[in-house]
């Protein structure tokens, strides 16, 4: 009798777990669905850390989903030229752009807060702003009109000051050069006497060693390295003043990314932070060695004159008063921003950057 009520109940049991088994599987799948995108990148393959962030990028995305979201990456140039992204993701040739905000200054001043602005925010600073300073979001609410959502996924650090064909002494060295600068920064130069160009990342070298720039700006060493400037440009600058801190972003259509679940969402935001950390860690971590190798090589390693920094930070302030005047979203943006750089740059003086200038004193010393 007892058997045969065991029999019983575990029939039904068996039912159950069985029944529940078969329900599982399609709700997992609702859930998690399979989703393939395009992502297309601002940099050729060669640049292993600015392109490669879009393949750290989409590897943690595939990974942290069993490969239910895939993103298939694709170079500069390969579908769209790498300038012509945030126009690629805005009418929606492609899903996923990795690209730098400030390129495409010239639809509106605002995009450059999104990577940088002269003598604006280091690294940690600009982090802090757009995590919670209210930067993400600002950016968000401007960038909605261009049908974009976007995350900060990368950031190269302080840059260096650049390329010359000849040495910089004084202010007047500047006047009347050509150089491989755009947006914000292109406008001050403007101010001191230097011609701005616009100019892809692999258009530099031909037009620096056939002499139509003299001088160019790029990241920094290990970038600068690869793409060969020091061939052809034997004076090195820095700082690099236009660019602190210069942070990449991955633009998303935002239609696609109000479609994605909650849950992808999630993953893309933790995959976006991820890739933050990956690209300066990687930064700091191979400079240095390049930087020696230029120098070994003949690089002429020169900071820029006193005089030089001063101009450039009083015409800073005036195309910052300049563009405010003209453009309210440029004008949105800057009125929070300049006070949370303010109040960034006296922490910074108290622990990082007392702590850092004794470091340096150490490192002129031979000490360390």
């Amino acid at each position: 009798m007892q058997r045969r009520k065991f029999m019983r109940t575990a029939g039904v049991g068996g039912a159950v777990v069985a029944a529940s088994t078969t329900l599982a599987a399609p709700a997992i799948a609702q859930s998690m669905p399979e989703v393939k995108w395009r992502l297309t990148s601002s940099f050729p393959k060669s640049l292993d850390t600015l392109y490669g962030a879009a393949e750290f990028f989409s590897k943690a995305i595939a990974e942290a989903t069993d490969n239910r979201f895939q993103l298939r990456v694709f170079a500069a140039g390969e579908i769209v030229p790498g300038l012509q992204v945030a126009d690629a993701i805005q009418n929606g040739t492609v899903e996923m752009g990795h690209t730098a905000s400030y390129y495409y200054f010239g639809k509106d001043p605002a995009f450059a807060f999104g990577t940088a602005v002269p003598f604006g925010l280091n690294t940690r600073q600009q982090d802090a702003w757009l995590t919670h300073g209210g930067g993400e979001q600002a950016l968000n609410d401007f960038f909605k009109s261009f049908n974009i959502f976007a995350l900060a996924s990368g950031n190269t650090g302080a840059q260096m000051g650049g390329w010359f064909r000849k040495e910089i002494k004084s202010l007047d060295d500047m006047k009347g050069l050509k150089m491989r600068i755009g947006g914000f920064a292109g406008q001050v130069m403007s101010k001191v006497g230097v011609v701005p160009q616009q100019i892809a990342g692999g258009e530099i070298y031909p037009a620096l060693e056939k002499g139509t720039i003299d001088a160019a700006e790029w990241v920094g060493p290990y970038d600068d390295q690869k793409l060969g400037f020091n061939k052809v440009a034997p004076f090195y600058y820095y700082p690099g003043w236009w660019e602190g801190s210069a942070t990449l972003h991955t633009f998303i259509n935002l239609a696609k990314w109000n479609e994605l679940p909650k849950s992808y969402q999630a993953i893309v935001r933790a995959a976006c932070a991820a890739t933050n950390t990956w690209m300066v860690a990687k930064y700091d971590a191979a400079s240095p060695k390049a930087l020696r190798e230029l120098l070994a090589g003949g690089t002429k390693l020169n900071p820029y004159p006193q005089a030089v920094l001063e101009a450039c930070f009083n015409a800073s302030n005036e195309v910052y008063a300049e563009t405010s005047a003209k453009f309210p979203n440029f004008k949105k943006i800057f009125d929070s921003w300049k006070d949370f750089r303010r109040e960034g740059v006296l922490w910074s003086r108290v622990a990082e950057g007392g702590f850092d200038n004794f470091m340096a004193r150490q490192s002129a010393a031979n000490r360390l």
